[in-house]
This record gives structure tokens, sequence and C-alpha cells, in this order.
């Protein structure tokens, strides 16, 4: 009995994996609309769609690699600045993405701290 039960949670791995790429891609054509400086660079709509996509994968991968190593050495800022500290961490890592979406010539662009960090409210 326990062994269907698992084999239930697993199944629900890729599903939760599809709604946090698709979630976080909504997120970030949201802000590449409202916020000045970021943005997708490509013509078709459907190359906007998949650039966005694979964009929202990079932010997930760093997410879970890079900030939480991020957040133990600077957890001192943490706890100085009561958590506000956050938002610099966060726009950190949508600089990061920014970078690492260039490298794998992604036509995404963030331009500068300060639309990173306003990306994040």
């Amino acid at each position: 009995m326990s062994d269907a039960r698992h084999l239930v949670e697993v199944s629900h791995v890729p599903m939760r994996f599809i709604v946090r790429t698709v979630a976080s891609a909504l997120a970030l054509a949201a802000a590449a609309a409202v916020i000045q400086g970021i943005a997708v660079t490509s013509d078709n709509r459907g190359d906007q769609i998949l650039t966005l996509l694979g964009v929202a994968v990079i932010f997930g991968l760093i997410n879970a690699i890079v900030r939480p190593i991020v957040r133990l050495l600077t957890l001192p800022l943490f706890v100085l600045t009561l958590g506000l500290f956050t938002f610099v961490v966060n726009a950190l890592m949508l600089l990061l993405t920014s970078s690492v979406s260039d490298r794998l010539d992604l036509p995404f662009e963030v331009d500068g701290f300060w639309a990173a960090f306003f990306a994040h409210w």
C-alpha cells in the first residue's frame, strides 16, 4: 500500500516543476512588460514564450543551487536588516540569471541592479 502512495507522490514532481516554471515565466513576462530595463528582445511571440520558459528554468536552477549558499554567507546581513537584504539577494539572482541567459544566447536582458531590484516588488 505504501508503494502505491509513493508512486503517486513521485508523479506529482514533474507537474510541480511544470507549474513553477510556467508561473516563473509569467512573472518574468509581467516584469518585462511593466519594468523599464527588463526585456525579452525577440520579435516573434513564439520565440518570446520559449525564451521566457528557458529563463524561468535557469532562474529556478539558480534559486535552487546558488541562492541558499548566498543566503548562508550573508546571514549576518539578513539579521541586521531584519530580512530586508532578501530584496538585494533576489535582485542579484535575477542579474545572475540574465548573465547566464546571455551566455546561452537567450534574448533576455536585465539592465542593471535597480531594474532587477524593482522586479521583485
